[in-house]
């Protein structure tokens, strides 16, 4: 499902369920030693997906730790990121010759949660929301816009070091084109001196129960 929304060269796995009784992989253990039941799954077989998606690259099996943020921390030259939600896990992973970012996210395909919509939501997007509503009333486009300001955040953090708020980026959504843009309202100066971030473009899909969302750089 992931990989209809990235482009050529990089390499998606997804699950949909879990290996019963799957163990953390030697290295990780301590990343979940307090973790619910679900949550432990859900990160075990996503870190899965991921060493599966590496393997693709030529990379052997090993941890991957995370970050202050808890950012997956990817071999030397892969850019990549990982998603996990109720009924799905998946990960991506591209050379960083191909793209300087990637950023994933799924949610479970319903409404936000009561006060979530306020707090995720800048000028401007109530009103677009309530208009995609009016076409489409079908579709969780409150849901689709926290799913695309996620996977906007997984890209932008590993280039800025920087916490990226819901408040800090403002969407516009494309249902035609399935597609998103979010423009940055703080400062994208980056840590690696490429271009400063002003705007980040991404895909959209709806499926299965799911929504789910992609940027690249």
């Amino acid at each position: 499902m992931i990989g209809t929304l990235l482009p050529p060269g990089v390499v998606s796995v997804e699950a949909f369920d879990d290996l019963p009784g799957e163990a953390p992989f030697p290295g990780e253990e301590d990343l979940v030693a307090t973790a619910v039941e679900g949550r432990r799954r859900e990160f075990v077989t996503a870190r899965r997906c991921a060493r599966e998606a590496l393997a693709v690259l030529g990379h052997p099996p090993a941890p991957i730790r995370s970050g202050a943020r808890r950012e997956p921390l990817w071999p030397p030259g892969v850019v990549g990121s990982i998603t996990h939600c109720r009924g799905y896990r998946a990960a991506a992973v591209a050379p960083r010759t191909l793209l300087t970012g990637i950023g994933i996210d799924a949610e479970p395909h319903g409404p936000l949660p009561d006060g979530v919509h306020d707090a995720v939501t800048v000028p401007g997007e109530p009103e677009m929301l309530a208009a995609l509503t009016a076409t489409d009333p079908l579709i969780h486009w409150d849901r689709l816009l926290f799913s695309a300001k996620e996977s906007v955040y997984k890209a932008w953090y590993p280039l800025t070091g920087r916490w990226l708020g819901f408040d800090e980026a403002r969407l516009s959504i494309d249902p035609a084109a399935g597609a998103f843009g979010a423009r940055l309202l703080v400062d994208g100066t980056r840590t690696d001196g490429g271009p400063s971030l002003t705007r980040l473009t991404g895909r959209f899909a709806v499926a299965g129960g799911l929504v789910v969302t992609a940027v690249t750089l």
